[in-house]
């Protein structure tokens, strides 16, 4: 090498390393005032819409598709890390809110999914499919109604016929219809209520256990309503009490075969549910509010706890209950 191209040679690595130098001071300086304190850890969780909401009430089981503002399940911004590669989950309530965030983030965790809904739901229920789909897996949609036994025990069969098997069960599919006093929760709504909220997730577990092996695991869905019922959804408060006792309970029983059970219990979550009867629409307005953060949650902000619930790396993790409240209690 001459003296000229040995002078040309460390001006340009010079030139390199100060430019290498310049940009990780760049991005330290980024990733600095993205954790500076104060900052949200989930940048897109400060933009999320507070109270008051819009009261665009819509028919029973309505379509998340249709609210304003429309939920964020975590579409572009859940990101996967092989938690349950290889696992296949059945969810009801698939099609949207919480159930449609957990089918997501499952299948973005390497999982197989089915999802079940109601035929109304079917324009919800092709855009999780879609989703599911996009990320390579396998996706199985079975419509139908959960108050019969029949149906539900169909449900388990097909789903684990076409997915080569079962691994998780995700009972979160419910009915919650407001009523101001006792005197009109008909007999025909209460007996709706308890037929999807607790004989469903029996019905589904008791065939699912025919097919589950050690590893498996079940999550039920229950509810902050659990340990704290509003005056206007007791008949539903009452069912996630049951389901939080039958979670306890159950992995109780089934610890001796390896098969886990946990449950979620969530706090004002913006979903269908509300929307189409299970609030009015002067709490709709305000829903949420009364939370320390002051605003309902986005299912975005809990599917990674019904990941948790199923996660193979939990395994000491069984009859348990991951809360997602927004800063009120849980139900213990």
């Amino acid at each position: 090498m001459t003296e000229t191209s040995r002078r040309t040679f460390l001006a340009g690595a010079a030139l390199s390393a100060g430019a290498a130098v310049a940009a990780g001071t760049a991005t330290r300086a980024v990733a600095q005032e993205k954790h500076k304190p104060g900052a949200p850890t989930a940048p897109q969780a400060a933009n999320y819409p507070k109270p008051p909401y819009p009261t665009d009430m819509q028919p029973w089981p309505g379509l998340a598709s249709k609210m304003n503002p429309r939920p964020d399940h975590g579409e572009t911004s859940y990101k996967g890390s092989g938690k349950l590669t290889g696992k296949r989950a059945l969810i009801t309530g698939g099609d949207s809110g919480i159930g449609r965030a957990a089918a997501i983030a499952y299948a973005r965790e390497g999982a197989d999914v089915a999802i079940n809904y109601l035929p109304q739901e079917e324009p919800d229920a092709r855009e999780v499919v879609a989703l599911i789909e996009a990320e390579g897996r396998k996706a199985v949609a079975i419509p139908g109604d959960l108050r019969t036994e029949e149906f539900c025990r169909r449900l388990v069969e097909e789903a684990a016929t076409q997915l080569g098997g079962l691994d998780i069960l995700v009972n979160n599919a419910a009915l919650q219809q407001t009523r101001p006093s006792i005197a009109e929760i008909s007999s025909e709504l209460f007996d709706d209520t308890m037929k999807t909220n607790v004989y469903a997730p029996f019905w589904l577990t008791k065939a699912a256990l025919e097919r589950m092996k050690e590893g498996a695991v079940i999550v039920n869905t229950s509810s902050e309503q659990a340990g704290n019922p509003s005056a206007e959804i007791m008949h539903y408060a009452m069912t996630r009490a049951a389901v939080l006792n039958f979670t306890k309970g159950l992995a109780k029983q089934l610890a001796p075969r390896g098969i886990r059970v946990n449950a979620v219990a969530p706090g004002p979550f913006w979903t269908p549910l509300q929307v189409a009867g299970g609030a009015t629409e002067e709490k709709l307005r305000e829903f949420g509010s009364d939370t320390p953060l002051g605003r309902a949650g986005q299912p975005a902000e809990i599917a990674p706890l019904y990941v948790a619930a199923a996660d193979p790396l939990l395994s000491f993790s069984t009859g348990q209950i991951f809360g997602s409240t927004g800063g009120n209690g849980q139900p213990a």
